[in-house]
């Protein structure tokens, strides 16, 4: 139950600030919180969760209820490298950085404490 996005045109660290909401909740809650919070990475990290989840219902038949988000990883993918003219014929280096973005899903087996009660 992965999903990979590539050259996510948007620094690293900015993309991280997300994912260290989402990770090790569970997927429902996950999905809540990626709704409602205002920056610019959650519209792809939301779509990429989304493709996680299909690809674990559809390739191993997980239902979405059982899944958590076990492991988000924000790498730092390919630099474009641009530049700036400063006064005096001198040029300022402009770095468009991009993010590479991994996700892993895990199933989350429900243990059920039905422990009774002895009485005294």
């Amino acid at each position: 139950m992965k999903a990979y996005l590539k050259n996510y045109r948007q620094s690293p660290r900015k993309v991280r600030l997300v994912a260290d909401l989402i990770r090790g909740k569970k997927v429902n809650k996950a999905l809540t919180l990626l709704s409602f919070t205002q920056r610019r990475a959650t519209g792809s990290i939301k779509k990429l969760l989304e493709s996680a989840i299909a690809n674990a219902k559809k390739n191993s038949g997980i239902d979405k209820e059982n899944l958590t988000v076990k492991d988000i990883q924000i790498n730092k993918g390919i630099v474009f490298k641009r530049h700036q003219p400063r006064a005096r014929g001198r040029a300022f280096p402009i770095r468009k950085r991009t993010s590479n973005i991994s996700i892993v899903l895990s199933e989350q087996q429900e243990t059920q404490n039905n422990s009774k009660k002895s009485k005294i």
